[in-house]
């Protein structure tokens, strides 16, 4: 009796231990079939707006739309790349003709969106072509995930640029507040005899 109870602990352990390696080992076929499905595309989040930025298109509504939805872009099938590019084209055209903010009222920035535009509309043509290989909707994809980043960094350039001229325009008018207080009004006398003095011997 005394050697039954070990020898039932050692077969439940070993019979434990057998599901335990089973689980794992099934765990991580499914990982490596997730990493490496061919279906699936995926790319590193682009660049998002700087506060400054952020909070100028908070009210921007299309924007917002088409941010939320080319979120979804950078880790998508190719059946929902292509089931979804009607309406990522239709949202890009609504940013597109809402444009009220008047700082992103330039070619430059509406070049960037036209791009955009073209990149999302090719990419519905796409869906309606049965012979498209999934290399060519991986390789669009990328393109219109590359240009919206690009789009986001021009804007943030824009606000960066406005933030470093307030910040210059203070900066500028402390010194000269300064140097009107400060300097003794001999040094200024002495100034403009020299420029006199010059005058007189040039002529």
């Amino acid at each position: 009796m005394k050697y039954i109870i070990p020898f039932l602990l050692i077969i439940l352990l070993t019979g434990f231990s057998c599901n335990k390696t089973k689980d794992v080992q099934e765990v991580s076929e499914k990982a490596d079939s997730l990493k490496f499905d061919a279906n699936r595309i995926e790319n590193r989040i682009g660049e998002t707006l700087i506060p400054e930025a952020k909070v100028v298109l908070d009210n921007w509504k299309e924007y917002q739309l088409v941010d939320e939805m080319l979120l979804k872009y950078y880790s998508i099938s190719t059946l929902e790349a292509l089931s979804n590019a009607d309406e990522l084209s239709r949202l890009v055209k609504m940013m597109k003709d809402s444009i009220k903010i008047e700082n992103l009222k330039k070619p430059n920035i509406i070049a960037r969106i036209n791009v955009l535009e073209n990149e999302t509309l090719r990419l519905a043509d796409m869906a309606t072509i049965p012979s498209i290989s999934k290399k060519e909707v991986k390789e669009e994809v990328n393109n219109i995930v590359a240009i919206y980043s690009a789009f986001n960094s021009k804007i943030n350039t824009i606000y960066k640029s406005e933030s470093i001229q307030n910040m210059l325009e203070v900066d500028t008018e402390v010194p000269i507040d300064i140097q009107e207080i400060t300097t003794p009004p001999p040094y200024l006398n002495m100034e403009r005899t020299r420029r006199v003095n010059n005058l007189r011997e040039r002529q």
